[in-house]
């Protein structure tokens, strides 16, 4: 790997830490640079969901505060989660990669559309669970969130991509507290996704993974996604909107580029 990808990853992987903090769909800024630099996008989905983790990490730990006070809610939520994602990353690592090949081009269309849609979906959020002093300290978890948590856990496992935005609408609309306990919730959750993906790509898919790739995306989300629990609030959302979107699409015009030439 020469320097100028290492600096590129480097770079995708700080941005995508940061933003994962924050609202979610890091894996949008770092999935189109690994496509782009020619790898598969397998192997570019499995190395960067495993380098991620160390940013999930961070940024769970920057909301820690938060996770304290849901803790009794997190933990009716989280199984619902890891088995959505052992699911979800059964089905990557045993559907022929041709299969992800189509898929991904759609899934990437629905995240970028959860990105694009997110300040309507986050005016939503405000308009039914404004923050006063009569929100619960411990938000009440229904049945229709359990199951919403499990499918998002299916796709998180699956494509990784945005599962924090599709993750904040839901807990937003369905669970009773405040959007801070929200986005606590979303990080833990998505981590708990990762870390049990990750366990399925070591034990089924070792000779998919890059390691180097994983080391480079895992030291700079780290300190992204510390810098974004800390100053995130303080990014321009339309900023970091507007560059996801854009590598979403380039990430999607190079997937659907090899599906026509490989089909030609």
């Amino acid at each position: 790997m020469d320097l100028l990808s290492i600096v590129l990853i480097a770079l995708a992987g700080l941005w995508a830490g940061t933003i994962n903090a924050v609202v979610g769909s890091g894996t949008l800024v770092t999935f189109p640079v690994l496509v782009a630099l020619g790898y598969p996008p397998v192997t570019a989905t499995i190395s960067n969901a495993m380098g991620l983790i160390a940013g999930n990490i961070s940024s769970s730990w920057g909301y820690r505060r938060e996770i304290f006070q849901v803790r009794h809610t997190l933990a009716k939520l989280l199984p619902a989660s890891l088995i959505g994602g052992i699911a979800g990353a059964s089905l990557l690592l045993h559907l022929p990669e041709t299969v992800f090949s189509y898929v991904a081009p759609v899934l990437i269309v629905v995240a970028l559309l959860l990105v694009a849609f997110q300040p309507k979906l986050a005016e939503l959020v405000r308009s039914r669970k404004p923050a006063t002093p009569n929100t619960p300290k411990v938000p009440a978890v229904s049945f229709g969130l359990l199951a919403a948590v499990f499918f998002t856990g299916i796709y998180g496992g699956y494509f990784v991509a945005a599962q924090g935005v599709l993750l904040m609408g839901i807990l937003g609309v369905l669970l009773n507290g405040t959007l801070q306990q929200a986005n606590a919730l979303k990080n833990i959750l998505v981590l708990g996704v990762n870390v049990i993906a990750a366990i399925s790509y070591l034990l089924f898919a070792f000779d998919r993974i890059e390691w180097f790739v994983v080391a480079v995306i895992a030291v700079s989300s780290f300190l992204g996604g510390h810098l974004g629990a800390r100053i995130g609030r303080k990014l321009s959302p339309l900023a970091l909107r507007s560059v996801i979107i854009i590598l979403g699409l380039v990430a999607l015009g190079v997937m659907v580029a090899r599906l026509v030439t490989g089909s030609a």
